[in-house]
């Protein structure tokens, strides 16, 4: 059966992308449209076609199946181009979403209509590339030379409303019948006598990019294909359809062959990866229809807050009135800033607030809930008192979960009767924002609640990976670690100014000693004292970073930390910082060039990352990328710290690492995993592709 059905009514012809689920853009998809168009054009008894895409939406774009094969005729802008020559009108009728590809044949139709909440985006920069069927070329023609850019190397869709206003579609359709509604719309236009309208042909739009592009360049931190697709965005002003369709042809070669886009495209699949666990399959998750939440400080009301969004009720527990008020009021300006992005209406949002949240003192109130998340203070003493006190009043068969960032799930898990409801679910700040979930599966955690946790990641949209019980589990314990290696660069001569520009010129958006200031320098004191305990005598303690403070600079929130932000809100290097540095070195110190500084940084989060995979922390290096792009910022083209380990050369950081350790082999010690990679020339990769198979 033909993936694009054919029907005539009525003079007007019906061309059926039907292709499920995503109605995805194959090879089988482009030459069955191909032949649609053609026989529209030949069938004398049709006078005007309407595409459309069967199920939930048009057509979602590129079949991700083809991902990295050599393309097969017919390629995607010779049918668009088809779309766009046949001499009689072509409508596109959109609904859901029209991404990438699927955008593009609407761009080459003739006429476009979109149904009420239809999502239209050309998001290929995400994926290392640009629209490379004429996005580039057709899109400014319509919209604009400045909307089409912004649209083009942000990736951000938008809505059909906004399509209409910016004339990127000419018709907003009604109601539910998209079928009906496209017959309707092409019937007026037959009544209204319109012709084919090749949108390649309209006049090319004016203007000039240079000042975005240098915008764009200076904060692209060595990221090419925002400013790669600007640039072929910019053609559409110079060149003719013909010539600028060439130059977007030869820009999207280019980005094909860039390393940025093998590491986009892994984020891709990871991400995707991280949700299918083998422990899971086939296990029912438990019904989860209300949640409690105990603690309703910034990251409880923000755990409340992503529930809420996501439709379900909420009960929260603070310990007095005051603070329960206090949570209600964070939630409250979240919920706020939520109708402020256009994420919720305002009547949705007083719903929330008054229907779904409830705030309570009393724990009795958390006992019709499925699954509790405690998110109070990060001790383990607190914890395991709350988690008592959840032992006796949840009702048999609910979740209890931790929201810890460190502790000893297993431990907590101990001082209940049933360790096997207990599970760790590692929210990041602010959790409503930040898509990334930790589920840390404790030693008696029952399968069903492992499948649970990651039910409840994907209701409230979060990115899940599934980690081991350790100190910090996947991310902060590698953190921990290449964290260690900067300061022992500042004590050993670096500044730490320094090394926050190395690392930003490596593609992250700050620094260590930036990220320090916006977490507070109080959140480091409490974490190294808390491990004091078992520290080794050949430890190097930061003591700068005690001294800052003991002096009071706590960072961000006390306007001076490692920066100075009491007259610049980005922070200013303060002489001060570098006083106190300096007094906490040896007599010795050296200089470190930006090269090896982000060799020390990227060989410790490495040989970190491989000693959690080869303990069975993460089940494997994907895991560890995908916490890593969505939780501390590393730069998504580069794929993650351990696509980008196999990218530079496992020998080369083990070489780096025996190199430092000539200095420090207390320190730089190999992981097992790591040398037993690079001794054989095999990558991390490997142990995905044979994870997966």
């Amino acid at each position: 059966m033909s993936p694009v059905r054919y029907a005539l009514s009525d003079r007007i012809a019906v061309l059926t992308v039907d292709n499920p689920p995503v109605n995805a853009l194959s090879q089988a998809v482009r030459a069955a449209l191909a032949d649609a168009v053609s026989r529209f054009a030949a069938d004398e008894d049709a006078e005007i076609a309407v595409i459309l895409g069967a199920g939930r939406l048009f057509i979602g774009g590129a079949d991700i199946s083809e991902f990295g094969k050599p393309p097969a005729d017919p390629w995607l802008p010779e049918v668009i181009a088809a779309i766009e020559d046949c001499p009689k009108p072509i409508v596109a009728v959109i609904h859901g979403t029209a991404l990438g590809g699927g955008l593009e044949v609407a761009l080459g139709c003739h006429w476009r209509m979109a149904m009420p909440g239809t999502k239209l985006g050309l998001p290929e920069v995400t994926l290392g590339i640009l629209p490379g069927a004429g996005g580039t070329q057709r899109l400014p023609r319509l919209v604009g030379l400045q909307a089409a850019a912004e649209m083009i190397t942000s990736g951000r869709p938008m809505t059909a409303e906004a399509a209409l206003d910016a004339g990127l579609i000419d018709h907003l359709g009604q109601g539910d019948d998209v079928l009906a509604a496209a017959r309707s719309w092409a019937a007026d236009l037959l009544t209204q006598g319109v012709v084919a309208r090749p949108t390649g042909r309209i006049a090319a739009p004016s203007g000039d990019l240079s000042d975005m592009r240098a915008e764009m360049q200076a904060k692209s931190r060595g990221e090419v294909a925002p400013v790669t697709a600007l640039d072929a965005v910019a053609a559409s002003t110079s060149l003719s359809f013909a010539d600028g369709m060439a130059e977007e042809r030869r820009l999207f070669r280019e980005l094909m062959d860039t390393p940025q886009r093998a590491g986009l495209i892994h984020a891709f699949f990871a991400e995707r990866a991280t949700a299918k666990l083998p422990e899971i399959a086939g296990i029912a998750p438990r019904e989860i229809d209300r949640l409690g939440v105990i603690g309703g400080g910034t990251m409880g009301a923000g755990i409340a807050t992503s529930a809420l969004l996501a439709g379900l009720p909420v009960v929260l527990v603070e310990r007095d009135e005051a603070a329960a008020g206090r949570a209600r009021d964070t939630i409250a300006a979240n919920l706020a800033a939520a109708v402020k992005r256009g994420k919720l209406d305002a009547d949705r949002r007083d719903t929330l607030l008054d229907v779904s949240l409830v705030t309570a003192t009393d724990y009795d109130a958390l006992a019709p809930a499925d699954l509790l998340i405690e998110a109070v203070f990060e001790s383990m003493e607190v914890k395991q008192e709350v988690f008592a006190r959840l032992d006796a009043v949840a009702r048999p068969g609910a979740v209890l979960a931790t929201n810890t960032s460190y502790l000893d799930v297993d431990a907590i898990a101990a001082v209940t009767s049933r360790p096997q409801d207990v599970i760790g679910l590692h929210f990041f700040s602010p959790a409503h924002i930040m898509k990334l979930l930790e589920i840390v599966v404790a030693r008696d955690t029952a399968p069903d609640v492992t499948a649970t946790a990651f039910a409840l990641a994907r209701r409230l949209g979060k990115i899940p990976v599934r980690a081991g019980v350790c100190d910090g589990f996947i991310g902060n314990r590698i953190l921990s670690h290449y964290r260690t290696a900067a300061d022992h660069m500042v004590l050993d001569g670096a500044s730490p100014y320094a090394i926050d520009r190395a690392i930003r010129d490596f593609g992250f958006a700050m620094g260590p000693y930036q990220v320090s200031d916006l977490a507070g320098l109080d959140i480091g004191f409490a974490t190294r004292q808390r491990k004091a305990a078992d520290a080794h005598p050949r430890d190097r303690a930061p003591t700068f970073a005690d001294a800052l403070y003991h002096a009071g600079r706590l960072g961000r929130k006390t306007k001076r930390g490692y920066y100075d932000y009491s007259d610049d809100p980005k922070g200013r290097e303060d002489p001060e910082t570098l006083r106190l540095v300096q007094e906490a070195r040896a007599d010795a110190s050296r200089e470190f060039t930006d090269e090896e500084i982000v060799r020390r940084y990227m060989a410790a989060m490495v040989n970190e990352a491989a000693r959690v995979v080869g303990d069975g922390i993460a089940s494997r290096p994907l895991d560890v990328d995908v916490v890593f792009l969505h939780g501390y910022g590393f730069p998504r083209w580069r794929g993650g710290p351990m696509h980008w380990a196999d990218t530079y050369g496992l020998d080369r950081i083990l070489a780096d690492i025996r190199e430092f350790a000539r200095d420090d082999d207390h320190f730089w010690q190999p992981a097992p995993l790591l040398t037993e990679l690079a001794d054989k020339g095999a990558t991390f990769e490997s142990l995905n592709r044979k994870d997966t198979k």
